[in-house]
């Protein structure tokens, strides 16, 4: 439900800018861990307004800016929300602020949707790079020193076992770096999302999408399948845990569908699974690393954004180290 003095500040932000029409009807949609989603109604049709309130990659107030140019780089791909309008200063919103396109859809199901998420990622890896996104060609190596930055980031973190136990397998995953480094040479980047969980899809008999991009890079396709198929990634918003043979179909029909868009793919499919194998193993630290020093903002400071859930699952995971870490081995 909209709080009614933002709900006006948004209309009053709208017509001021000429994003939408004077009076124009604004609900709230969702809240992640660093956005606030509004649908608003214009003439155009629905819109969605999203209002930043953080960055995961340190970009402070540069942060939706960034996201903006993601969507445009991604525009002609056809599953994900285009872009109209970005205001970086969040003077007015207490955050900057992006009109994009509102889609409709349901979340994804593992279950049922599969090759529907294989080909979402099979057009957004096609599409070309542009200039000044962050580029993560080292991904394990650069994915370890981003998670030792988040496991740092609070010294005076209280949960010392569970630090000892994440920094361990970051120098497991530092070690692992250095023996498959190799293996990314002269492989093409391509923009990837990194935040793949079930509630970031959205599903329809109309057409089917990937459309929180606010921690997008550019590196190798295998971060984001890889990040699809982990049980942190899985079991963040359903109690699903995909089995071998459904981690091999997916990427059976990811690769199908990279060779139904491109005529000769130089994609080996062995070497396809092989690669995402190393970058599951890797994005589990990232992700037990994240909960961590979320652990520490829900607690210890005045965040912006909190979610019962969200700090639930936080705490299961944190809980559940051993576990997770031995779900890729």
């Amino acid at each position: 439900m909209t709080d009614p003095d933002m709900q006006q500040r948004i209309v009053d932000f709208l017509e001021t800018s000429g994003w939408a029409d004077p009076a124009c009807n604004v609900s709230f949609l969702a809240a992640g861990e660093y956005n606030a989603n509004y649908r608003v109604e214009t003439s155009g049709g629905p819109r969605v307004l999203r209002i930043n309130h953080g960055s995961q990659l340190g970009l402070g107030d540069g942060q939706i800016a960034y996201e903006y140019k993601v969507l445009e780089a991604l525009a002609d791909s056809g599953v994900t929300p285009k872009p109209f309008a970005c205001h970086p200063d969040p003077a007015a919103l207490g955050g900057g602020a992006l009109l994009m396109e509102y889609l409709p859809g349901t979340a994804l199901d593992y279950r049922k949707d599969l090759e529907t998420a294989a080909r979402i990622f099979s057009r957004i890896h096609r599409m070309p790079v542009p200039d000044g996104l962050i580029v993560q060609a080292d991904p394990v190596m650069d994915i370890a020193r981003e998670s030792l930055g988040l496991i740092q980031r609070f010294p005076d973190h209280p949960k010392g076992k569970e630090k000892d136990l994440i920094l361990a397998y970051h120098d497991e995953v530092v070690a692992l770096a250095g023996r498959t480094r190799k293996l990314f040479a002269n492989e093409d980047l391509c923009i990837v999302n990194t935040e793949v969980n079930s509630g970031n899809f959205l599903i329809s008999g109309d057409g089917s999408y990937l459309v929180d991009w606010e921690k997008a890079v550019v590196s190798y396709r295998y971060q984001d399948l890889g990040h699809f198929m982990v049980p942190t990634t899985t079991l963040w918003k359903t109690d699903v845990c995909l089995s071998k043979d459904e981690k091999r179909a997916f990427l059976s029909a990811y690769h199908r569908a990279v060779c139904n868009l491109d005529a000769s793919p130089e994609i080996d499919f062995s070497q396809l699974a092989e690669k995402t194998r190393l970058m599951e193993r890797t994005i589990l630290l990232r992700a037990l690393s994240w909960c961590f020093m979320a652990w520490y903002e829900y607690t210890q400071t005045q965040r912006a954004l909190q979610n019962r859930e969200t700090f639930n699952k936080i705490e299961q995971y944190l809980s559940d180290i051993p576990w997770i870490l031995n779900s890729v081995a």
